[in-house]
């Protein structure tokens, strides 16, 4: 394989997503409303909650955690302990859910965009290989998402020192867990459900038909990640290590197989 034809095809592709605001504007909405928004309404109320509802409903949030994790909660106060719990526990699902949502709407049409706009014969003719236009594309719609996830990450982090440090004693995240989900577990994750989101987008004939199976095949990974997620910051570092690397193994056989889906003749229109 040619690397830089690799990355020419993924310059160009994301290229193309950095122009559109139809991709950007949506998707960065979406991320500021999972990643900063709700974070800081719901960690905002805990702080402030002090009545005898908001005490009852701390005690549940707490209560709904396995024993581990409620053994690992940290503060002096139940609304500390409610925030803790809050921010490292049952919000960590945004971290895969968001990421594979933007990395979805880039790729299920990375390939049949092209023949949408009628650029799919110049591929067609292209030096790339099959594979290398496969690869290309998959890196183009793997960075968004990932940059998503990185600047989500970022950002949720000071929302939730910012909002809870204070009763906590000092700035308390991103917990080693976290680090790990967010640079070990997420990444494969995206890779799984792009290598088949982009094998899609080069066979189907539309790109709404595209974002419609792409969807199908989009929403079993995020509720599989989502379990996973929030399982892994219950479980030792040693599980979390495991499931990343089960789950990278899985991303590298998505990429053989997806490797296989691109066809110059699909590229130009005409259908095999």
């Amino acid at each position: 394989m040619n690397t830089r034809i690799i990355m020419a095809v993924a310059g160009n592709e994301l290229a193309q997503v950095v122009r559109s605001r139809d991709y950007l504007v949506p998707l960065g909405l979406l991320s500021l409303i999972f990643f900063v928004v709700i974070p800081f309404i719901l960690l905002s109320v805990i702080g402030f909650g002090t009545d005898n509802e908001t005490a009852e409903a701390i005690g549940v949030v707490i209560e709904s955690l396995p024993q581990a994790a409620q053994d690992n909660v940290q503060g002096e106060t139940p609304e500390a302990q409610a925030a803790f719990s809050l921010a490292v526990y049952l919000l960590a699902p945004i971290a895969i859910v968001v990421p594979l949502t933007v990395a979805n709407a880039v790729g299920a049409t990375a390939i049949v965009g092209e023949r949408e706009r009628g650029t799919g014969e110049f591929l067609a003719h292209s030096p790339a290989t099959e594979t290398e236009l496969y690869i290309g594309k998959l890196i183009a719609s793997l960075i968004p998402g990932y940059v998503a996830t990185i600047g989500g990450f970022g950002l949720y982090a000071l929302v939730v020192n910012y909002t809870s440090a204070d009763e906590l004693g000092g700035w308390f995240f991103p917990t080693t867990d976290w680090w790990i989900l967010i640079f070990w577990v997420v990444p494969p994750f995206l890779a799984v459900a792009l290598s088949v989101i982009v094998a899609i987008s080069a066979r189907v004939k539309s790109a709404a038909a595209a974002q419609q199976a792409s969807q199908l095949i989009t929403l079993p990974v995020i509720l599989l990640a989502y379990g996973i997620a929030s399982g892994l910051l219950f479980s030792s570092v040693t599980a979390a290590l495991i499931i990343g690397a089960l789950a990278w193994l899985a991303a590298v056989i998505g990429l053989a197989r997806g490797t296989h889906a691109i066809d110059r003749e699909r590229l130009v229109g005409v259908d095999t």
